[in-house]
């Protein structure tokens, strides 16, 4: 093959966007005293400003929703979605299409394509559509590899692919304290720090107790009968903030009865937290099982 041959055109065209929802525009205030040169022409111009709410321009709360303008951040335990358009550029009708969508992690390779059907014929200006959906179980490097093979008017058979390479996060850091308590208990408190840079709505922290325990949640208290979170009525956890929450594990009582063997037992269980950011959006985190010592 001769290299200085130029690449043949493709004739179709392919598009990946990741599907994400629109985040809140907030103004950044600039104001200064009536007394100062601009006089009252910077709370004016806030005042006048469509992005700002009424009566709390200075505050900076938006109530305009934007569209996403980078590939954003994506955190571990949220759900990877994408929108892959395969339009044809040219004049002619191509045949045999097939669009293949694979996530490549450090540890595995997925296939995310929703049909693995080839499409019998494609006219010219149409297009082949795909939303893929993806939960992420890894943190590292992600590549989304979108490979393309078709059939021209004259038989050639042609093939192309492109690659998005994007970094998983790590959303939340989970540290852990056992206390054994003089009986078998055991009480377990489980730090939960919000590492994004937004704020997280706490939908569920819970803990699955191991086989031989059953567990009780000491992160509510009773008001007039009444069963209230001590976290307040809006379990909102701001970036960098941790919470601490509070399990007591006891053995179920036909291993509590053998002694014994309840103190040989280091699984505890695991964790189950579920989170909510943005406009709703849900991850969720399971950790491996705890041990203690």
């Amino acid at each position: 093959m001769d290299v200085n041959q130029p690449k043949q055109e493709h004739l179709l065209a392919l598009k990946v966007m990741r599907l994400t929802k629109p985040t809140l525009f907030t103004n950044i205030p600039v104001t200064c005293e009536e007394r100062d040169l601009p006089g009252n022409l910077f709370n004016q111009l806030m005042k006048d400003d469509p992005s700002t709410v009424k009566g709390a321009e200075t505050l900076m709360l938006g109530e305009m929703l934007t569209l996403p303008q980078n590939f954003g951040n994506i955190f571990l335990g949220e759900t990877f979605s994408s929108y892959i358009s395969v339009h044809n550029d040219s004049s002619q009708v191509v045949k045999d299409i097939l669009v293949k969508a694979d996530l490549q992690t450090s540890s595995q390779r997925l296939n995310l394509s929703a049909s693995s059907a080839a499409v019998a014929e494609l006219k010219p200006d149409c297009c082949i559509d795909d939303v893929i959906h993806h939960e992420v179980k890894e943190i590292g490097t992600h590549i989304l590899v979108c490979a393309v093979s078709y059939t021209t008017q004259t038989g050639e058979k042609m093939y192309f692919r492109k690659f998005f390479k994007f970094q998983v996060l790590k959303p939340l850091d989970v540290k852990t304290k056992f206390y054994n308590a003089e009986t078998d208990e055991v009480f377990l408190e489980a730090q939960i720090q919000n590492i994004t840079t937004s704020p997280m709505f706490m939908e569920k922290v819970s803990l699955e107790p191991s086989m031989m325990y059953n567990v009780a949640e000491l992160n509510t208290v009773d008001t007039a009968g009444e069963s209230e979170s001590t976290f307040g009525a809006r379990t909102y956890l701001q970036p960098m903030d941790t919470r601490q929450y509070l399990y007591c594990l006891k053995p179920k009582q036909e291993f509590a009865e053998k002694a014994g063997v309840i103190k040989g037992v280091t699984v505890i269980g695991k964790l189950d937290i579920v989170w909510k950011t943005n406009l709703g959006e849900r991850g969720r985190l399971q950790t491996s099982q705890l041990q203690r010592m």
